[in-house]
């Protein structure tokens, strides 16, 4: 059974939002001001989105799918951009990681589409769109956190990383350790998640799915699919973005390039 919220029922729980705030302004955290810009925020945001959506349902449309799916992505590769320290010049600062996260996410998006699901049409903006949105979500975190961590280890490891290009290493063999590492911390939110999901939490979209009354298991095998895609957009998206910043952090020369990383604010 399907049980509907109103407006009210949904502004009668936001009541413990205004406690959090209460809580800041008693012990002088100096968020309040955050959390009700972020709680705003949110409702105006979810609120276009589910008007947006519903237009979509209705029309059904690829152009109008591709165009909903880009927007995310170009909001996305922001977020991507906000959350490092020091991060590459020029349109690489940006453009890497949203071409890497989008493609990432777009490939296995049209596996589930065009292998598991099938919907009818394959573009269906009501399967596509909750799809694409989890799967890109998911793969910014990872890659954020990967170029995030290759960019801080060129700039603090740069003596150690010249020293290995000056007896003889490659470009990429030089900056090996900051990838491995940089591809470890990406995986590793993927990863604590995956590992608690089932025993200490229920994700949200099998949540979503009990409470709107379908079968636990079918919940529970919807739910591991969109785990495992994921996992591939994730690793996928993150191989890409950190070959292509340790690629972009040196020259032909094999030599280190800081001057490409901008200086923090």
């Amino acid at each position: 059974m399907f049980i509907s919220l109103s407006i009210w029922d949904v502004a009668a729980v936001s009541v413990f939002v205004l406690l959090n705030g209460a809580l800041s302004l008693w012990l002088s955290l100096g968020i309040e001001r955050q959390l009700l810009v972020a709680s705003l925020r949110m409702v105006a945001q979810l609120a276009a989105v589910g008007a947006v959506l519903t237009l979509l349902f209705s029309v059904a449309s690829l152009p109008w799918t591709l165009a909903m799916a880009a927007v995310m992505a170009l909001i996305a590769g922001r977020e991507v951009t906000a959350r490092q320290a020091r991060r590459l010049t020029g349109m690489w600062g940006y453009g890497l990681g949203t071409v890497t996260m989008t493609l990432a996410a777009a490939m296995l998006t049209l596996v589930a589409l065009l292998g598991s699901l099938q919907p009818d049409p394959w573009f269906d903006p009501r399967y596509a769109i909750p799809l694409f949105g989890m799967i890109l979500g998911n793969a910014m975190t990872g890659i954020s956190l990967g170029l995030d961590t290759l960019t801080t280890a060129a700039d603090k490891e740069r003596a150690a990383i010249d020293a290995r290009i000056a007896l003889g290493a490659t470009r990429f063999d030089a900056l090996r350790p900051a990838m491995r590492e940089s591809i470890r911390r990406g995986l590793m939110p993927m990863i604590n998640a995956m590992a608690a999901t089932g025993v200490v939490s229920l994700p949200g979209m099998m949540t979503g799915q009990i409470l709107a009354g379908v079968d636990p298991a079918e919940a529970v095998r919807y739910q591991l699919m969109i785990m495992f895609l994921i996992a591939g957009a994730t690793g996928l998206g993150l191989l890409m973005a950190v070959m292509g910043g340790a690629w972009r952090l040196t020259d032909d020369r094999h030599r280190l390039r800081p001057d490409r990383l901008r200086t923090p604010r």
